[in-house]
């Protein structure tokens, strides 16, 4: 009895190990379309949201933020547990600079990708998409 029960726990942390390591970093994220949103380009970031409350922004960010985040931050932004709940995250403005920093420059810990960066240059996703993405998370936000 004993053998299958440490058998069984050294099946199981290695199932749990090789899914932990391949959780985060390992996303191919998937083209955005923008069109119809004034563009931004991807040299000079805004410093706040420049689609805050667009009908539009909105539509097209939920649609991409569940094709390239709710992999890791969950459907409709309720993280089960992998990453954080965005939906947690400070509303408007205030929100907008840890937003940035975290898309822009992803996060890794002692080497270890946790969320890899996901604007352009380095990243495929444009400026446009991104904050699209912070417009809709506006709208799921809770306190």
């Amino acid at each position: 009895m004993m053998k299958i029960t440490m058998r069984a726990g050294l099946v199981l942390a290695t199932l749990l190990t090789a899914a932990t390591a391949h959780a985060h970093g390992d996303v191919t994220p998937q083209a955005v379309d923008t069109t119809g949103l004034d563009p931004l380009g991807d040299e000079n970031w805004r410093e706040s949201n420049p689609y805050r409350g667009n009908e539009l922004a909105i539509k097209i960010g939920k649609s991409a933020f569940a094709q390239n985040c709710a992999r890791c931050h969950g459907i409709d932004a309720i993280s089960g547990g992998i990453a954080p709940d965005l939906r947690k995250l400070e509303k408007g403005a205030l929100g907008d600079e840890w937003f940035q920093e975290r898309v822009r420059n992803g996060a890794v810990r002692n080497g270890a990708v946790y969320m890899p960066k996901f604007a352009k240059p380095e990243g495929a996703l444009s400026q446009e998409a991104l904050w699209a993405i912070r417009a809709w998370l506006d709208t799921v936000a809770i306190d």
